[in-house]
Formats: C-alpha cells, structure tokens, sequence
C-alpha cells in the first residue's frame, strides 16, 4: 500500500522500542554458496543512510530485536526459480511457535495484486470489459453516483488502478468473534461495518487516489459475475493455478493452518490472534513468502510468453502497465529502480506487514513478511537483498557526513522534550547524545551544530530550534512535507 510518512509513523519516537531479540533460522539448510548469501542478506542490512568514512553493520537480529518485531519470513527469486526461502524469529511470541517457510501471514494490501489477477481473467474470458461502467455487472449492490463524480462512469479498470476518484483508502479489519458486515454494510458504511460508505471524492478517471473501498467493489462483481463465493473464485482460478496451494482469501481462515500470530509494535499479541477481513480482496490473503513468489515468477514468465497458467502475455502485459500515472498499473505499482523496472505492492493489516518486488526482465524478485505492526524492518531486509544479488541501482542510501560538534554546544540540547503524549529526553553519554525513551535510546548523529539525523528514521531531517536569545526551545522534525515540533519543557 502506497502510504505517506505520516500514516505510517507519524513521529520519529513513536517509530522506536527497544528490546532483547533472536533470530531462529529455520527448515532446510542449501548448499554452500546459497548459505552463504542467506548470512549476508542476515548480516548487513541496507539501511537508508550510509555514513561517509564509516561502516555501519545492522543485522537481521539486531533489527527485529530493535524493531520488536518477533517473526520475519523471507522468499527470494533468482533466475524465474526460488533461491531460498526462510523463516527467522517466532510464529508466535507466546507459545514461543518458530516461524518456517510454511507459516502463513496475513499479506494485507498484497491481496490487490492476486485480485487484479483473478479480475483481468474475467476479462480474459469474455466475461467482463474493463473499461464499461461497473454498474453493468453488480447485481447484488449498486454504486450510488453523486454530484461528485460529474456525471462520468467508473470502470473496472479504474478500480485496479484506484483512479475511480473513491473514498476509503484502508480497512481495519474485525476482532475474531465481533459480528462481521455484509458486503452492502461495508459499501454503504452501515453497522456493523468499522468504516465509512464507499463513495465518490472526485471524478473517476480525474487523478490517482489509493481506495481499498474500490478493490472490494471488485470483489462484489466477482461474485456477482460467477455467481461463486470469492474465495471459492479464487482458489479455483488463481491460487491453485499458479501453484499457490497454501493460500486463501478464506475468512476466518481454515483450521489447523499454520498461522502467524498478529502482534503490535511493542512486539505483544493482539486481541483474537489476528483480524477478520471481510473486505477479502482489499486485504483478507493468507500466504506465505513462498506462495507469493510463485506469484511473481508466474507473472514474469507469463509476460514473456512462456506460461499461462492464468493469464495470457498480452493480458499480463495489460496488468502491468500504468493506468492514468506513471505507477498505479491494475492491481500493481510499476516502479523504475536503478536499471531495472519493478512489479510490487505492500501490504498492512492489523499486526502484519509485508512487500514484494519483481523485476520485469530476468526473473528477481523477493518477498518478505512478517507478524509486525512495524514497517521500517521491512526495506531494510529488502535493500540488503538488493545489495547481495547485485540489483543494480535498486538500493541508493542518501550518503552523510558527520561532524564533532562542541560540548558547550551539546551540553545546550540536554534535557526534556514534548509534544502531546510523546516524551522524549535528550542524554549524553561520553561523547555521544541519545534520544531517550521508554527506556531505550538512539543515537544523534550530527551534520552540523544544530542538524542531526538518526539511523531508526528513514530520511528524517530534525533541527535544534533557538530563539532570539539562542535559547534551545525544542526539535523540529522534517520528512518530506510533513513536520513536527517537540518543545523543550526542562
């Protein structure tokens, strides 16, 4: 899911929780040489910054114990086949179940990417035309137009491509045992549903605007078109097919499955294991990192004709090519990195995050997962990946420069910072400063008197503030368009 540093993280302390970790590596051991880039895809990971005339060393262990993330799961694809897949950490962090390659995780927004699969062989056969009103094709329920949408018709392809100009960007998803909504509750936002009616914020075919509520008026005129449950659709025609044969869009999940446990970002369980997700397409998958890789792999054979399991080269084709912007294709986000072009999509659910990439041409690709309400790790596993199979220009850490600032200097930024419910305290320690909190701290590494960046907050920028009398008053943060103050109180 395509998300601003806002959404994600909102502030840099919040992003942070210290912690002891492990890794557990678990089920077959490869050959030599595969071994080996498993140790140092685990023993450098690509953080986004590197520092001039230093090496920093951050290990997978390291990271999760940081991050308090508990388990991670980890697929790669080389040459259209499955290097190595691998699971580290635990399933579950209280009856201490170790994640394996067979462990199953809730993808979240990945979900898109296999139903704009399943959509596209509809159209594939015949049965549905991607550029017609959508209205042809519900029957159970139907998209109530307004003033908002100028008259113009949303399409399917609109959907895919979350350029029908729809509200409603996320869903998230129900406590086990709470009453569930039915389709026509989550469109209308009407209870039990947890979200507001799906409606029109714009024109359809207007601008990109990311809308989980369209992704599952799609999955209503799946059901409505086959006249089969969709994770039945799915299964028969998707999932199975392409050898993905741990997988479902079932909800609740079938049991005796191997599931992961969802857990928060301070690394505890949540209520019910996991969530219930109604809203299948949009974000209820269950799969692991080596069912997505089969994904992967059969997109990118069957884009250079050379399977069909599915979909055709030219409806693959069709699938990866960007609607409206330079990004949103149907169901995927295309991207350029370094010399090669991307295939991927993310996904969060509550107590999950994972993402994927696959490379257009050559047949790369990975797959990572894990049972975190944390996505930092997750670039981090993906870069040191990069780094190892030599994906030329994929991974481009910003380079900085680090200077000695002077403890009169240093001395002036001690003390205590706040804003809202976020406290924060600025320490020394030798010869180095630390933001604390909670017990835990990260360091301050400083680009100028004032200016300092921190390892744990991807492409922050944050600023000591003066005031007229050269009085510290508080720290600001910067990412991108968003900014945040914390005032100094002691």
């Amino acid at each position: 899911m395509k998300t601003t540093f806002s959404t994600c993280c909102a502030l840099l302390f919040l992003l942070f929780y210290s912690g002891h970790g492990f890794v557990l590596a678990q089920d077959i051991q490869y050959a030599p040489d595969i071994e080996k880039k498993i140790k140092e895809v685990e023993n450098n990971l690509g953080l986004w910054v590197q520092i001039e005339g230093a090496k920093i060393e951050a290990t997978l262990q390291d990271r999760m114990a940081f991050h308090k993330v508990n388990g991670v799961s980890i697929a790669v694809v080389k040459n259209y086949k499955i290097e190595w897949a691998r699971g580290f950490g635990w399933a579950d962090i209280n009856t201490k179940q170790p994640v394996t390659t067979a462990t199953l995780f809730q993808a979240g927004s990945i979900s898109k990417s296999l139903n704009g699969v399943g959509v596209l062989k509809l159209v594939q056969e015949g049965k549905l035309d991607l550029s017609a009103d959508i209205n042809n094709y519900l029957k159970s329920w139907k998209f109530p137009y307004n003033e908002l949408s100028k008259g113009k018709k949303i399409s399917t392809a609109n959907l895919l491509s979350h350029t029908a100009g729809l509200t409603i960007h996320g869903f998230p998803g129900y406590e086990v045992g709470k009453p569930l909504p039915t389709y026509a509750q989550i469109l209308d936002g009407a209870k039990p549903a947890n979200t507001s009616a799906v409606r029109s914020a714009f024109e359809p075919g207007l601008k990109f605007q990311y809308s989980g509520g369209g992704t599952t008026i799609s999955q209503v005129m799946v059901e409505d078109i086959t006249g089969k449950p969709y994770d039945v659709y799915m299964w028969e025609n998707v999932l199975k097919p392409m050898g993905m044969l741990n997988s479902s869009y079932t909800q609740p999940p079938a049991s005796g499955k191997p599931l992961a446990t969802a857990h928060n970002n301070k690394g505890k369980a949540i209520k019910g294991n996991y969530h219930l997700y109604p809203e299948q397409a949009a974000a209820g998958l269950w799969t692991n990192p080596s069912d997505l890789a089969r994904y992967i792999i059969e997109t990118q054979l069957a884009l250079e004709g050379k399977s069909s399991k599915v979909l055709s080269k030219s409806m693959t084709k069709l699938r990866l090519t960007p609607f409206i912007d330079k990004s949103s294709a149907l169901g995927v986000f295309v991207d350029q990195k370094g010399e090669q072009t991307y295939f991927q999509h993310g996904g969060v659910d509550e107590g999950f995050v994972a993402q994927y990439y696959g490379s257009i041409e050559g047949g790369n690709g990975v797959v990572v997962m894990a049972n975190t309400a944390t996505t930092s790790i997750i670039p981090e596993i993906i870069n040191s990946v990069a780094k190892v199979y030599d994906w030329k220009g994929f991974y481009n850490p910003q380079q900085k420069k680090v200077v000695e600032v002077n403890d009169a200097f240093l001395n002036r930024y001690l003390g205590d910072y706040q804003l809202g419910d976020v406290k924060v305290s600025i320490k020394k320690e030798g010869k180095d400063v630390y933001a604390v909190q909670n017990g835990g701290k990260m360091k301050l590494y400083f680009t100028s008197d004032t200016d300092f960046f921190i390892l744990e907050v991807p492409r922050g920028e944050f600023t000591f503030l003066k005031d007229s009398e050269n009085k510290i008053t508080g720290v600001q943060q910067t990412q991108g368009s968003d900014s945040f103050k914390l005032m100094k109180v002691l």
